[in-house]
């Protein structure tokens, strides 16, 4: 007997070593698109974003009452980059502020996060119901909030707090049961080998780098950015690629997305990412069917903390709940960002919005978390009705709460009961055909939207 539990035990440990070894994926696209997307991705459809960093410190930038061209002049993480070329807007108000004389390294050292308490950062992110997050690890400023043994005296260790900001945040947030990623930028705008020789700097920073980070810090998502100066083949993406999915330790559970090269999204990686709407999921190519995908924005203009911005700026708690809803009833996940101050504090307003999204979620969630997109519809909008499913279960989420009867259309098969989330009462509904009719209670609590679920469809 016990040879017997010996020989199955070890038996259960080559397992996962025997899948692996059938999934040999090689340094081509052809080979690493064919590597699927982890579930629990497509599962947990709400994830936070934090972009944090030197850029907070200064944290300003232009809005379009001041003439900002765009919604990527707003960014405040670009600071350094539009200093650097003399952007009107950036020149005047760091001229006015601080004097010509003063450098974005001289904000370094003031970028202490004194305040920071990463326990209670991840306190906020469980409460706004996330499921994952993920954090700036490096922007294209090239500043790494880990102790990088590739970016000497310009990482969180050496200079500002001197902590290791990603590893502290990375734990608290996993001690919450969220799952942890990093933003990764592949450009660094005034990295002299970056500039000089972009063969060297892959070999000798990149590559070493992201391995660094992926072999310390075990991400869950691997979130790349900066990818438009270059092909992938000069990031030697698929190479990295394969080595993510054949040799790292998280090569079983890692999610990426699409940002590998000039060419690369919308077409390879894992994921695909859309980006304050610029590039909606409406206008995805065919492929975005086959790929799970993702939209990411702030809750203002600027993904960094921006002091430039007031109450007008900042979309309101129902119009998030909302845009989570649109996005996750078309097939996507919404990545929210936050844009934390330089002393490490998420400021309140965020904090509030993301306690609104929570509070909803805790009545709501189950017509988000582990659902898909309806195949016979995404909405019906002359009801404000959006449609989400999960097995034999359909939600009808009405963005504003129906007043009288409504009518569901194209429903195949009849709903064992209609029951209203966060309330007991069961809700009358008829059928004729393929159209399910509700009639709702006179009134309900609540807010933002309201979901009924027609379960047991057969």
């Amino acid at each position: 007997m016990h040879k017997i539990l010996k020989i199955s035990a070890f038996a259960a440990l080559l397992v996962p070593c025997m899948l692996h070894a059938q999934n040999k994926y090689e340094a081509t696209w052809a080979s690493v698109d064919t590597r699927p997307v982890p579930q629990w991705f497509s599962d947990a459809k709400f994830g936070i974003f934090i972009h944090w960093g030197i850029y907070s410190v200064p944290a300003w930038g232009p809005l379009p009452r001041d003439g900002a061209k765009g919604i990527y002049e707003c960014y405040a993480e670009h600071y350094w980059n539009r200093l650097i070329k003399k952007n009107p807007h950036f020149v005047k108000h760091h001229n006015a502020i601080y004097g010509e004389n003063v450098r974005y390294q001289d904000f370094a050292p003031l970028f202490k996060c004194e305040m920071f308490n990463p326990n209670e950062w991840a306190k906020l992110f469980s409460a706004a119901g996330a499921r994952y997050v993920v954090l700036t690890s490096k922007h294209h400023e090239g500043y790494c909030l880990w102790p990088s043994a590739y970016s000497w005296n310009w990482n969180t260790v050496d200079v500002g707090p001197h902590r290791d900001l990603l590893g502290e945040l990375t734990a608290a947030v996993r001690n919450a049961g969220i799952r942890m990623g990093y933003y990764y930028s592949l450009l660094e705008w005034f990295n002299p080998l970056y500039n000089n020789d972009i063969n060297k700097y892959v070999e000798l920073h990149l590559l070493p780098q992201m391995k660094e980070l992926v072999t310390n810090y075990k991400p869950d998502i691997l979130w790349t950015d900066g990818e438009w100066d270059h092909p992938s083949d000069k990031w030697r993406s698929a190479e990295f690629l394969a080595w993510l999915y054949n040799e790292s330790p998280v090569r079983e559970t890692v999610c990426v997305n699409d940002r590998w090269g000039k060419e690369t999204r919308s077409k390879h990686g894992g994921y695909y990412t859309t980006e304050y709407n610029l590039v909606h999921s409406g206008s995805l190519d065919a492929n975005a069917a086959k790929r799970p995908w993702e939209e990411c924005r702030g809750i203002g203009h600027s993904f960094g903390y921006n002091r430039n911005e007031n109450l007008d700026d900042y979309s309101s708690s129902e119009q998030l709940v909302h845009l989570l809803i649109d996005k996750v009833s078309a097939g996507g996940n919404l990545l929210l960002n936050i844009g934390p101050t330089a002393d490490g504090r998420i400021p309140v307003i965020m904090q509030q919005r993301l306690t609104d999204i929570g509070r909803w979620l805790h009545r709501n969630g189950e017509a988000i978390y582990d659902t898909r997109a309806w195949p016979v519809a995404s909405r019906q909008p002359d009801i404000n009705a959006f449609f989400t499913h999960n097995g034999t279960d359909l939600f009808v989420i009405f963005t504003k709460y129906p007043d009288k009867a409504v009518t569901i259309k194209n429903v195949s098969g009849k709903p064992a009961a209609v029951t209203l989330l966060g309330s007991n009462t069961r809700i009358r509904f008829s059928q004729n055909g393929k159209n399910i009719t509700i009639t709702p209670p006179a009134h309900s609590d609540g807010e933002y939207a309201w979901v009924f679920k027609l379960s047991g469809i057969k």
